[in-house]
């Protein structure tokens, strides 16, 4: 039995019941592909439903705001990805009438959609023979094959792909790359993978080779960087607060948070104040404590965030201010929501 062969039978009967499995609906699959991008399927599924519950078709997210958009993704994380989402349904709305291309070349034109979601979408909504690649079918496909070559770099990702057009059923393309992806979740997963029970064990090159945790290889390891934050949680007597939008190219683009101070070192109380006075868009407040002794850490991909956050008491309204009672309508980091959850005033 071939190796695409194997995949498809494993699939048929050891397949998840996915709401979106059971559509070819290229809006539904494209929004599955897109929430599902380093994200895990138990943490993405509930997004999956609530954006289809808010914007049930692509004309009801072209149409949405932004900030709607933002706070329905927060907690999923890379940001630009609910960004690309919104500009992508305005695109497919206002260049190709509601309706999604039906070629793969045309799909990567859209904006956030390449190699993989465009052969995703080809392949599942209009049966095109196009191999998806992603983060589980890298790990079969370098497993099984015993590739030693590293999965972020342009050879390896041109040898990945060459290879997968060559295994792939291309009679069958959409259940097939369904299924190879799928078994990469669930059968050959990153860790303690079920090689005893493997459909394909007979033929893995690192199971022989006593190399399935060592496959697939990435070139080198990005530096992280540490930053250190500090949040300026401003309150007066009517129980206002301050929000700003963050501008720029940076992390959580556009999303809201409390005025930041951020610095090269941890910060006490009177670093604090000389870094405000220098800021002269900043209130004065009256009263300031440390709501955490100790600096939360946020873990991103590439950066660790050391992040204090200071209550501000201040007599005097502020001017501009945003009611506390009503932060809960904006999108914010997950840093940040988890804190006003936690805080009492």
């Amino acid at each position: 039995m071939l190796f695409s062969q194997k995949i498809l039978k494993w699939y048929h009967e050891n397949k998840r019941e996915l709401p979106w499995r059971s559509t070819k609906d290229p809006y539904r699959i494209w929004l599955s592909e897109v929430i599902l991008q380093q994200t895990r399927v138990a943490q993405g599924l509930p997004y999956y439903q609530n954006f289809l519950e808010s914007f049930p078709t692509v004309y009801h997210l072209a149409c949405a705001s932004e900030q709607k958009v933002l706070k329905l993704w927060q907690g999923l994380g890379y940001y630009s990805r609910a960004r690309n989402l919104h500009a992508t349904a305005k695109m497919v709305v206002e260049h190709y009438d509601g309706k999604f291309p039906n070629t793969y070349e045309e799909l990567k034109k859209l904006k956030g959609i390449g190699d993989y979601t465009a052969s995703a979408i080809a392949s599942i909504c209009f049966g095109i023979p196009e191999p998806v690649v992603d983060g589980n079918v890298y790990r079969v496909l370098a497993r099984f094959f015993g590739v030693e070559l590293p999965i972020n770099t342009t050879k390896g990702i041109k040898y990945f792909k060459k290879l997968a057009r060559e295994v792939m059923d291309s009679e069958n393309s959409a259940d097939y790359n369904q299924g190879i992806m799928e078994f990469g979740a669930v059968q050959c997963a990153p860790k303690n993978p079920k090689c005893q029970e493997c459909p394909l064990n007979a033929g893995c090159k690192a199971l022989k080779d006593n190399k399935v945790q060592l496959l697939p290889l990435k070139q080198g390891k990005t530096k992280i960087k540490n930053r250190h934050f500090n949040y300026l949680v401003y309150l007066d007597s009517k129980k206002n607060t301050i929000l700003e939008q963050r501008q720029g190219r940076g992390i959580w683009q556009n999303l809201y948070q409390f005025p930041l101070l951020e610095s090269e070192k941890e910060m006490d109380l009177s670093e604090v104040k000389d870094k405000a006075k220098n800021a002269d868009y900043l209130p004065s407040w009256d009263t300031a404590d440390l709501y955490n002794g100790q600096p939360i850490v946020h873990k991103l991909s590439h950066q660790h965030l050391y992040t204090k956050f200071w209550i501000l008491r201040t007599e005097e309204i502020l001017v501009g201010a945003t009611p506390w009672n009503k932060i809960h309508a904006f999108p914010v980091p997950v840093l940040i929501a988890d804190f006003i959850q936690r805080f009492k005033i």
